[in-house]
């Protein structure tokens, strides 16, 4: 790939950047790039899945929300995150590194305040809260713009690697606002005014100060600005409209990755949307009364499982080849989904472990797609249009959270799990197929 060299002028650009010449890499700049594009990264997920953290224990501090209501809620964010990621996908040739990633991490101020302030009155309406779900899905769009971002940093060979740390630590932001949420929220650090956290089955009561779950990551979006702002800079990759970047979509292999992307990305924020409601609707105390689950204290594992695994996959996949490890990724999400449909309808609370061991199965499985997904993508396309691709097959996969939300609110676990069966192995037939097979069109 020859170097290319900048058009526009400014302290934004670099005069010139060809990563895949190792004599002039500046691996120091490529890297730097890395680590604070992925604490960003990072926020952005604790964003956009701020909800989910909230969204099971909401009338228990006096809100009146159905199942089905509270379901939509934690798909809300989906839905907005998709949608803006199909704009954000575009913004990386045009804006640059530093001006989007700057301004999109200033952004998530306004969702996490917004929710610090909504939870301190149970009488917000219930189109504020679904406002706001869709506001931290700015957290969701992000994604497409800073994976492009960082690409466009790394030779081929280190992408895999690059990509696969990036978003498996960008991913970790689900489990930790799922994990954190119910620990900063039993103490008073930040101020407003405090919640009374109602056990309905006891009656039993603890002061709590939800407000704490969004107000607690304000600092760290800050300092995340300034970062970006002082230390990043933007490749001049030649690509400054959005019609000069559909030509990705005449390539079949875009359509083809897309869906491998949302059988693996699309069930891992689907299904870390929806855990803890599931947990709460199978298992939880209106299913067993006392003896049922708590979700807060289970449903941060299923986005820390992905999260790991996409981290540990995205080396592996550098060297064994992403078409090889995505066929492997697809058979286990649907051994996973099949084995999980024998553990939805529990006679007991004792029976959870099952279901757990079944839905990180899934989990695991998703998170090696994803990081084996990103690897596949820059081997396929030339650099410009991976950077696009990964852009919108991100953009399509993060409707995940919104589609399962929307189908766990009016249809069965069991007829849902089997549906994710059936689409995951229709990915193992298309990862064989083009990808993964002796003499296959883009072996990768």
């Amino acid at each position: 790939m020859s170097s290319p060299t900048a058009t526009r002028t400014g302290t934004d650009w670099l005069p010139s950047w060809d990563p895949e010449d190792s004599a002039t890499w500046d691996s120091g700049r490529a890297w730097k790039t890395l680590w604070v594009t992925t604490f960003a990264l990072t926020l952005a997920f604790i964003t956009w899945f701020l909800a989910s953290a909230l969204a099971p224990k909401l009338n228990s501090i006096g809100f009146d929300l159905s199942e089905a209501q509270l379901y939509w809620l934690v798909a809300m964010p989906g839905l907005a995150g998709g949608t803006l990621r199909l704009i954000w996908t575009f913004l990386p040739p045009i804006l640059g590194t530093r001006k989007l990633v700057t301004l999109t991490t200033a952004m998530f101020l306004v969702p996490l305040i917004g929710w610090g302030l909504a939870v301190q009155n149970p009488s917000t309406p219930y189109a504020v809260l679904l406002l706001l779900g869709a506001l931290a899905g700015i957290g969701g769009g992000a994604f497409s713009g800073f994976m492009p971002s960082t690409s466009y940093f790394f030779p081929r060979a280190k992408q895999g690697t690059a990509l696969g740390l990036q978003a498996g630590i960008g991913n970790f932001g689900v489990s930790v606002v799922q994990f954190v949420t119910p620990w900063v929220i039993g103490f008073a650090i930040i101020g407003g005014t405090s919640q009374m956290l109602t056990n309905k089955d006891t009656g039993a009561t603890k002061e709590v100060w939800f407000q704490n779950a969004g107000f607690v990551w304000v600092p760290f979006v800050v300092v995340a600005v300034i970062l970006a702002w002082l230390l990043l800079r933007s490749v001049p990759v030649q690509a400054r409209g959005v019609r000069e970047q559909m030509d990705i979509f005449r390539n079949k292999h875009t359509w083809l990755m897309t869906y491998l992307y949302v059988i693996t990305f699309g069930t891992f924020s689907g299904l870390a949307a929806g855990f803890g409601l599931l947990i709460n609707s199978l298992y939880g105390t209106k299913a067993f009364g006392e003896a049922g689950i708590d979700p807060l204290k289970y449903a941060f594992l299923g986005a820390l499982v992905g999260s790991l695994a996409r981290v540990i996959a995205g080396p592996i996949a550098d060297r064994v080849g992403g078409g090889r490890m995505t066929l492997v990724a697809t058979i286990g999400i649907a051994l996973g989904s099949l084995y999980t449909s024998f553990q939805l309808s529990p006679t007991s609370a004792d029976e959870f472990p099952s279901f757990l061991i079944g839905m990180l199965s899934i989990f695991f499985f998703a998170g090696v797609g994803n990081a084996s997904t990103f690897k596949q993508m820059p081997m396929i396309f030339e650099r410009r249009q991976a950077g696009g691709v990964i852009g919108w097959t991100s953009a399509i996969a993060a409707y995940g959270s919104f589609i399962f939300g929307v189908l766990l609110s009016f249809i069965a676990p069991t007829l849902f799990f089997g549906l994710g069966v059936a689409f995951a192995a229709i990915a193992v037939g298309i990862t064989w197929w083009y990808y993964a097979r002796p003499g296959a069109e883009k072996p990768c």
